[in-house]
């Protein structure tokens, strides 16, 4: 079976993919921590990421952000087994948003 494979990316890399078309920021961490400090785009909480792929399918490209890379790596695999999801670009933010600090 063929799978998506995601890229690694800083998070100044993501600030600049951010501003291109069709590309969205997925932040996976709790609301209460988007609400606290975010990098904008979208919160998706990882416990909802298979029940809300829908929210995503208009995009070619997906970042995915978290606090510290955790979270993200584990919703970048998983978008990255989305079969639909061959032609979409798929970005992990290593080091999450504690990088940047």
């Amino acid at each position: 079976m063929t799978r998506n494979t995601f890229t690694d990316i800083d998070l100044n890399e993501a600030r600049r993919l951010q501003a291109v078309a069709d590309t969205v920021l997925v932040d996976v961490r709790e609301t209460w921590e988007f609400e606290e400090f975010n990098e904008g785009g979208i919160n998706i909480p990882l416990a909802e990421i298979r029940e809300r792929r829908a929210d995503l399918a208009p995009f070619k490209s997906i970042i995915v952000i978290c606090t510290n890379g955790v979270r993200s790596k584990v919703a970048a695999m998983d978008y990255c087994r989305v079969p639909e999801w061959l032609d979409k670009q798929i970005f992990h933010v290593k080091g999450g948003i504690i990088e940047s600090e």
